[in-house]
């Protein structure tokens, strides 16, 4: 464990990192589904101090969500089942985002869909708003026009997908791939060719968990998505794999808890990392991340916390 001493003199570092046209103040940014629409959290964090806020995932119209129960713990993670619950992006615009634009962190605005036409819906009718600065599309959404399959899961869907919401966006558009996938790098290139600016790696696993005794689902719904420690080496190594497949950034997602996890992250390919599992048991886990890479910096003497990117040794000898 790395051992770091107190920061006192703000602006020591540059912790800035630039994904694609994007600049972030650091590379700290709380993830969808896990920060809610970010104001809620104004009055336990300084949500000034993130690198960025990716709120809860939009759709067009509102939805009530997944039955209860939602969430069940699991070794060194959590399942959940949310269900996409969400006030519809119309609802956002009126009543979150006028909150959010007092803040100087870039706000980013998870968006979702059931057809390739519903993703360009809903991010025509944020394009007509301020104080967002980027979109990412969650394409591990089940396609209903094509028999429920996943966006995520074909090549020649994620480019259908991104490429439509390329031509509804002015905005730079960040695409968070899902891991229930076969190759990854090719689920990446597909996304970057159809005009992905970033892309986030990655969502969570699906998975199960069964109570004995009653021999049903722990959720409400039979399966869930994984997310905690657990699932961190195995997105490391999907983070890698993207990240050598494209030339756009990757923001790295899954398992973080310590700045060590970050790290990791960007030297394996990572401009960014976005935390999640982490915020439900403690709220203001990215403002403490925030001051832990702050602290390794200053006492490692790295001026700039990009020169980690991509800086692995692949040669293990």
């Amino acid at each position: 464990m790395l051992k770091f001493r107190s920061v006192t003199v703000p602006g020591e570092v540059d912790l800035s990192v630039n994904v694609g046209a994007l600049r972030l103040s650091n590379p700290i940014l709380a993830a969808s589904g896990t920060f809610g629409y970010g104001v809620e959290f104004a009055h336990l964090v300084n949500l000034n101090r993130l690198g960025g806020i990716v709120v809860k995932g939009l759709s067009l119209e509102p939805i009530a969500g997944a039955p209860a129960p939602r969430l069940c713990e699991t070794p060194c993670g959590m399942l959940n089942a949310v269900g996409l619950q969400n006030i519809g992006v119309r609802a956002f615009i009126a009543e979150k985002l006028p909150a959010l634009r007092a803040f100087k962190t870039a706000i980013i605005a998870n968006v979702f869909g059931c057809t390739v036409e519903e993703y360009g819906r809903v991010i025509s009718a944020l394009e007509e708003a301020e104080g967002l600065a980027a979109y990412e599309l969650n394409i591990s959404c089940p396609n209903t026009a094509h028999g429920g399959i996943q966006f995520g899961s074909d090549p020649q869907m994620v480019s259908e997908v991104v490429a439509f919401a390329r031509r509804s966006s002015n905005r730079p558009l960040w695409v968070k791939l899902s891991p229930n996938v076969t190759d990854i790098a090719a689920i990446a290139r597909a996304a970057e060719d159809a005009g992905a600016d970033a892309l986030t790696v990655a969502n969570t696993y699906l998975a199960m968990s069964v109570d004995v005794q009653t021999r049903k689902s722990r959720l409400g719904r039979l399966t869930g998505g994984l997310s905690g420690p657990a699932i961190r080496p195995i997105t490391m190594r999907l983070v890698y794999e993207a990240s050598g497949a494209v030339k756009i950034p990757v923001v790295g997602l899954g398992g973080i808890e310590k700045v060590e996890d970050v790290l990791e992250y960007m030297i394996l390919g990572a401009t960014a990392v976005q935390v999640g599992t982490a915020i439900f048991t403690r709220p203001d886990a990215c403002e403490k991340l925030v001051e832990a890479v702050e602290s390794y910096c200053i006492s490692t003497k790295l001026s700039r916390i990009s020169s980690l990117i991509s800086s692995f040794q692949a040669d293990c000898s």
